[in-house]
């Protein structure tokens, strides 16, 4: 069983910079593949990041390639989500959850533990 709590979201202006934090517990992250995916209102969760256990590569979806950097400190077990240049496209919902499957990092089926969320809302 892993726990995640996120934190670190807020209001920012187009343009700006937030890091968001993803506290684990229960069990190390070293062995999990850690993402990030978001929701915005009345749109389905979205894939943004992850992180893999092996061999430490990253992946980002397209709309965040370049501004964003997901990195991870096991030692603290802890993920976090560097955003910067943020557009008000990028309002949503942050969660940050565990991969375990072989499969898509963008299909929902594919994990397993969540956090409850942050929210994160960019003006114009």
């Amino acid at each position: 069983q892993v726990r995640l709590v996120e934190s670190g979201g807020g209001l920012v202006q187009a343009g700006g910079s937030l890091r968001l934090s993803c506290r684990a517990s229960g069990s190390s992250i070293s062995r999990y593949d850690m993402a990030w995916l978001r929701q915005d209102q009345g749109k389905g969760r979205e894939f943004v990041a992850i992180s893999t256990w092996r061999g430490g590569s990253t992946a980002y979806a397209d709309s965040v390639k370049g501004r964003f950097t997901i990195s991870r400190d096991n030692a603290e077990n802890t993920v976090y989500l560097e955003m910067n240049n943020l557009k008000p496209e990028d309002t949503a919902v942050y969660y940050c959850a565990t991969h375990t499957s072989d499969g898509s990092y963008y299909l929902l089926t594919g994990y397993n533990y969540w956090g409850q969320g942050t929210q994160v809302t960019v003006s114009s």
